[in-house]
Order: structure tokens, then sequence, then C-alpha cells
């Protein structure tokens, strides 16, 4: 029995994003991965591989090297999984004009990812950056 794409997305956000193994990204990714919508992310309306997906994570993780996603809601219809989910870092690097400050950084936002044939494919994502860059400038 094969695994489920909510299944398979779960474990894509704990062993990539939660515990940094950048070797497991190609295991869970389509031959492109397409950033449909995700303002504020430069690589926004990209469309990457699995070295191309890796170099965003390891980018995106530098400043904020423990940083965690717990996911609060998860659907899934049909190769779409959205999910609702919390984050949650510290700031321990440079980001976007901020030197780390070593303050703990909370988030939340709603991802819908796309799978092609069980594999990771793309996503749509609404984040509230705003909120994280408003946390970083509080003396």
């Amino acid at each position: 029995m094969s695994a489920s794409n909510s299944d398979t997305l779960r474990r894509f956000i704990e062993t990539v994003w939660n515990q940094d193994d950048l070797d497991a990204i190609g295991g869970f990714l389509a031959p492109a991965y397409e950033i449909r919508h995700d303002p504020g992310d430069p690589w926004n309306g990209k469309t990457l591989d699995a070295a191309g997906l890796t170099d965003r994570i390891r980018v995106s993780r530098a400043p904020f090297p423990d940083q965690r996603f717990t996911i609060l809601h998860c659907f899934e219809n049909g190769n779409d999984v959205a999910i609702f989910w919390d984050w949650k870092a510290t700031h321990q690097g440079d980001i976007a004009g901020f030197p780390a400050t070593g303050k703990t950084i909370a988030m939340s936002g709603a991802t819908i990812y796309f799978f092609e044939d069980g594999k990771i494919a793309g996503h749509w994502q609404v984040a509230d950056r705003l909120g994280v860059m408003q946390q970083l400038a509080k003396r």
C-alpha cells in the first residue's frame, strides 16, 4: 500500500524542514517544483529542481536553524494537500537587514501543496512574513 499524499507531506515537513535533512529532498519531489504563489519569498514564481529547492531551504533556514513547523490541520483533495501551520524559531543569523537577535520568533500560515504521481510538485502559500519582520524590529 502506498502512502497518501498527506502522509508524504507530513514526512517531508518533518524530515526536510524540521530535521534539516536536505539530502532527503530528492525522494519527495517531482522533477519540477513550482512556487506558484508565495509573496515575500525570493523564489516566488520560479520552477526549481531538487538542487534549486535544496538551495532555497538552506537559505531560508540559515537565520533560523532551529526552526520547527507544526501542522495544525491537513486536508487532502485529489492531488492537492492543504495545511495550516505554526512556525517557531530562534533568530540566530542575519536576515533582511536584521542582525541576529536571539529572539524566539513565531509565524503562522497556510500552504497548498500540489502532487504528481505521489511526489510534491509545488506549492501556493500565504504566510505572515510581515509579522516576522515586526517581531524582529521590536527592541
